[in-house]
């Protein structure tokens, strides 16, 4: 949320004036209802960050990636400085496409021990809770962020609980989901996010699985995964499927054993020339991991 305004006024120009060019065609309500158990998506983090609101659907639909999470300060351009008659236009490219606009990828935290910091960011989600409401999402992705140093870390813990439960109150109104990013120094490891879910009061936050290194650290990922598998939701960031070590397969176990029935995002950090292909290999990739968990 620190890129200037400038920016921020180009890039909304730039959605908004592409978003009065012709929708893609509707699809078949039968086709617009098919849900499998569980389906890949696209975080927009590096692959799809430059990408329009138009050529991100067009791309996404190319692709059979079917579902999109909007990080902040993309070209995608949907941010809450939208007036209503856009956030209308952005609903109905999405209504109109075979892709899900799940939901809003924010930067909000809500660790700072500065209470000016902490009561901004709250406030700043709350607003973004209303967009993702006007433009069709189910939910809005937040983040602990950081258990901070000379800082007692129950007291922190407790106040990220705090801000989950005002923040969840108030979604719940709009009927939305805050989903929260396993993510942050020392908050990425699932003990401490364990603490901090066990004093989150309202149903509708629910953690994100975000794939880190820190799942694997003893006792180890199924122990790890069990310890917070309660509070799913319905999203998952990954990386690429063949890049670096994470044992993808044992984790999509460990999903098909839960029961999961949502989405997985590829929140992909490497820089291919052709990204449109690379979504494409990675959608193979993702149904192989599929059909091994169901033959395995």
């Amino acid at each position: 949320m620190g890129k200037n305004l400038s920016r921020r006024n180009f890039i909304q120009t730039g959605v908004i004036s592409t978003l009065g060019l012709a929708t893609l065609n509707p699809i078949s309500a039968l086709a617009k209802s098919h849900k499998s158990t569980i389906k890949l998506g696209l975080v927009t983090y590096q692959w799809a960050k430059d990408w329009d609101l138009p050529t991100l659907i067009t791309n996404c639909t190319k692709t059979g990636i079917l579902g999109v999470e909007l990080r902040t300060m993309h070209a995608h351009g949907v941010e809450s400085t939208l007036n209503d008659i856009q956030r209308q236009e952005v609903k109905k490219r999405f209504a109109d496409s075979p892709v899900t606009c799940l939901g809003y990828g924010s930067n909000f935290e809500y660790h700072s021990p500065d209470p000016i910091k902490l009561r901004w960011n709250i406030d700043q989600t709350k607003t973004y809770i209303k967009l993702c409401k006007d433009i069709g999402a189910s939910g809005i992705k937040v983040k602990p962020n950081d258990l901070p140093a000379g800082v007692d870390q129950e007291r922190t813990i407790a106040q990220i609980a705090s801000s989950f439960n005002e923040v969840g109150k108030f979604a719940k109104e709009f009927g939305l989901v805050v989903r929260v990013e396993v993510h942050g120094n020392k908050t990425q490891e699932l003990p401490n996010m364990r603490a901090i879910f066990n004093q989150v009061t309202e149903k509708n936050v629910k953690i994100c699985w975000n794939c880190n290194d820190q799942d694997l650290l003893p006792p180890g990922l199924e122990d790890n995964f069990s310890s917070v598998k309660k509070w799913f939701g319905d999203t998952v960031h990954v990386r690429e499927f063949n890049v670096g070590n994470y044992p993808y397969q044992q984790l999509f176990r460990l999903f098909h054993e839960n029961h999961y029935n949502g989405w997985i995002l590829m929140e992909a950090r490497t820089e291919p020339s052709d990204k449109v292909e690379a979504l494409k290999e990675q959608l193979v990739l993702f149904n192989q991991l599929v059909a091994n968990t169901k033959n395995g």
